[in-house]
């Protein structure tokens, strides 16, 4: 089922990348119709929610190795490349949801996938 831009002012192009932003925006669409109708939307959210979830996770893990002192050397090194990562990670799946592609993140996209009930895009 497609989402009618002229029904509700978005289409699920604008949905999907918007999703991305924050986790903010991606909860609200997973509860506001039309767009918790649609899987694509849905499928952007969820791995929206599971990318934010997968970079705190790291934070905290990186955090935590920097506390220890003989390891806190690796963290110098490790925290602006994982950052470095998930900027860009984010840049290429916000692109590809406005441009009306799915970019499958290879763990979250199938989890994401699966919550959206569909088979992936």
């Amino acid at each position: 089922m497609t989402v009618d831009a002229t029904q509700t002012g978005l289409s699920e192009n604008a949905a999907s990348g918007l999703a991305y932003l924050t986790f903010i925006p991606a909860i609200i669409f997973l509860v506001v119709a039309p767009y918790n109708q649609s899987p694509k939307v849905r499928f952007h959210c969820w791995q929206s929610i599971f990318l934010a979830i997968a970079w705190a996770a790291v934070w905290i893990a990186l955090v935590i190795i920097g506390v220890i002192p003989i390891l806190n050397f690796i963290d110098v090194i490790l925290f602006p490349l994982a950052g470095l990562a998930f900027l860009i990670l984010w840049i290429i799946v916000l692109v590809n949801a406005f441009q009306g592609k799915a970019f499958q993140i290879p763990v979250l996209g199938a989890l994401a996938a699966k919550q959206a009930g569909g088979q992936g895009f």
